[in-house]
């Protein structure tokens, strides 16, 4: 099928090289025209694991290229997929101007666009979104939707640094369709995925996505809450969590505790249902309570660090990882900078380290120092604090350690073995007791 894709973020990037992968013919479109010239030479404007390699040969056969005309693409092709950014607005509410620039776009496109073309909201947007202002801008034209074109809203569920393997072998794929022909079509786009399709209206598509995510979100802050009770009564919290992660009614993933969660979508997301839950007038006191455990978790982690080396003022302290997590370079409500305020807030001098954050993390942050590589950021340090999973962190041994002025480390991912280092080693995990 003939595709375009309207945003080249990490969704609609992903989503684009991932169709076009399965045998569609792809058209990405950005209004950055220096993302787009990138683009064309096979060049990702992100970082995540495998997409440089995916799409340059993509570029190679053609079978994706991109470019800056909405109008052109949409021309072209047979389905559109809007995937741009709803970021959160100062009231936890998300700004939905790019989503209506998208729309309105579209909708002067299909004034010269022969034949049924679909229209599928992938962007992550709040219930009623698609059936109602996004229906309302495409519609201003007199073309109707469900008779002259498709709507259809397909969330999606991609983990960045593995997105590519979420795309290709995922969960479940869910089609929030307006019509028959619609669901016919989109169909058709993922046939030949083997993973449970679930058909389902517009607005309850756009729920199912928040709600994952707000679950989600809900076992990390529930498995941190517990860590400072395992560490105050001497238990690993990560073997309560194996004990309890065997019912299969809880299942053990994402209730690892660590420094709290970050990225693009379970802050957003969670802020941005408590809000609408609030306009609602619906209370939501589990909610709240995950996104304050996930404000506290940074400085807790900074407390565990000063119980163990005291008073940080005039201490040189390591930060590894910049990044919300490993194998990506997005810094988005990264977890890194809150304990770099609190650290510096606290007198340390910080040096971080990230092996693609850096440059992302330096634009927000430039009072700290950057090191090149993780034996720079060690060296003379008197402590560090791992924050991410980058596999280069998970191997650090007691030679890595070797050039540190005290070593004091605070696992913040857990992702090291105490019983490795010597005794001149001073371990500290969260919820480790």
């Amino acid at each position: 099928m003939r595709i375009s894709v309207i945003g080249t973020g990490y969704v609609g990037l992903v989503s684009g090289a991932g169709l076009a992968s399965r045998g569609h013919d792809v058209i990405c479109v950005d209004i950055d025209r220096a993302k787009v010239e990138m683009i064309n030479r096979g060049e990702p404007p992100i970082y995540e694991d495998g997409l440089e390699e995916l799409l340059k040969a993509l570029v190679n056969t053609g079978k994706l290229k991109a470019t800056w005309n909405i109008e052109g693409a949409v021309i072209h092709t047979d389905i559109t997929f809007i995937c741009v950014g709803t970021p959160s607005k100062e009231d936890g509410g998300l700004d939905l101007s790019y989503v209506e620039d998208v729309s309105e776009s579209i909708a002067n496109a299909l004034l010269k666009k022969e034949g049924y073309h679909v229209v599928c909201v992938k962007s992550t947007v709040l219930p009623g979104t698609t059936d109602g202002p996004v229906r309302e801008l495409l519609e201003k034209n007199g073309k109707m939707a469900g008779a002259d074109f498709g709507l259809a809203m397909n969330p999606e569920f991609l983990r960045e640094g593995i997105a590519l393997k979420d795309f290709m072998e995922p969960d479940r794929i869910v089609l929030g369709c307006l019509d028959k022909r619609t669901e016919e079509i989109m169909g058709d786009v993922y046939g030949d995925i083997d993973a449970p399709k679930m058909v389902t209206d517009l607005t309850t598509a756009e729920m199912i996505k928040y709600v994952s995510n707000a679950l989600l979100a809900t076992k990390i802050s529930f498995a941190n809450e517990i860590s400072r009770l395992c560490e105050r009564v001497k238990v690993d919290v990560y073997k309560v969590m194996d004990g309890v992660g065997l019912d299969h009614r809880i299942n053990r993933e994402f209730l690892n505790a660590g420094c709290g969660f970050g990225g693009s979508c379970f802050p957003k997301d969670v802020l941005a249902l408590v809000n609408f839950a609030r306009k609602n007038e619906v209370p939501t006191h589990v909610l709240d309570a995950v996104l304050e455990i996930n404000r506290e978790q940074p400085g807790h982690v900074v407390t565990l660090l000063e119980k163990t080396l005291g008073n940080l003022e005039g201490k040189r302290v390591a930060v590894l990882g910049l990044a919300f997590k490993g194998d990506t370079d997005d810094i988005r409500e990264s977890r890194a900078l809150p304990i770099v305020k609190e650290l510096v807030k606290k007198g340390a001098s910080v040096v971080g380290y990230d092996p693609e954050a850096m440059k992302n993390f330096s634009f927000m942050v430039d009072y700290i120092d950057y090191a090149d590589h993780m034996e720079e950021a060690l060296r003379g340090a008197d402590a560090c604090i791992i924050q991410n999973d980058w596999s280069e962190f998970k191997d650090i041994d007691k030679e890595d350690l070797a050039v540190m002025r005290s070593k004091v480390v605070v696992d913040g991912r857990r992702l090291l073995d105490p019983d490795s280092f010597d005794d001149d080693v001073t371990y500290v995990g969260v919820g480790r007791g």
